[in-house]
């Protein structure tokens, strides 16, 4: 245990373990149903996305994102496999049908589609499901979500890399909504301690876990 709590990987599993325990104390002991650590997968940025999932502790989680390509069902299946092994939580981004055939734990909502959020929780009770947000105003509205997933926090690459980061006191006001809140977008071991005493419950992360999990 010694040798392992100083790898990168370690180190940023137990920052989030620690925003976790934190978020549950003021949100009044209630356990989130949300993995503290959440790898996001790209298929330009994680084109093997199994391999850094099979790195990765029990407990943490994958939110797949196949984006309709072909290559989808048989990439989710293969991440399905790796997570069960490994005691982690499985999200399917956006795709109902796929969520479905590969079992997974739930589904991550974009933000476009939050308002499926209240229909998905009466028909799939036991999926968890989450949902992009991308303002503090739309994180203080959303509900009906086990955590709402908010970013870009730091300036981030692929897809957000032209958007402005919304900072650290944006999730100090948007943890304050009626979910709890993770954060996104350029979350590095490097200022993951940045989000400590924010309220939020963890956060995701796709190249930040990729260098810390090979490291």
């Amino acid at each position: 245990m010694q040798e392992a709590s100083r790898t990168e990987g370690a180190r940023l599993w137990a920052e989030a373990q620690a925003l976790a325990r934190t978020a549950q104390a003021v949100r009044g002991g209630r356990p989130s149903r949300v993995a503290p650590l959440l790898f996001f997968t790209d298929p330009e940025r994680t084109p093997r996305p199994w391999e850094t999932a099979a790195r990765m502790p029990p407990g943490s989680g994958v939110v797949y994102r196949g984006f309709g390509r072909p290559e989808a069902l048989a990439e989710a299946l293969r991440l399905r496999a790796v997570t069960r092994d490994r005691g982690m939580t499985l999200l399917i981004g956006r795709d109902a049908d796929l969520a479905d055939r590969v079992e997974a734990d739930g589904l991550h909502l974009p933000e476009t589609a939050l308002s499926a959020a209240y229909a998905l929780s009466g028909v799939r009770p036991d999926w968890i499901l989450t949902g992009a947000v991308h303002s503090v105003e739309t994180a203080l509205r959303a509900r009906d979500l086990d955590a709402v997933i908010l970013s870009p926090i730091f300036p981030a690459g692929g897809a957000s890399a032209s958007k402005p980061a919304l900072g650290v006191e944006a999730i100090r006001m948007a943890a304050t909504g009626p979910s709890p809140l993770l954060a996104l977008g350029g979350v590095t071991l490097d200022n993951a301690e940045a989000l400590r005493g924010t309220r939020c419950c963890g956060f995701a992360a796709i190249g930040g876990i990729v260098s810390a999990f090979w490291s």
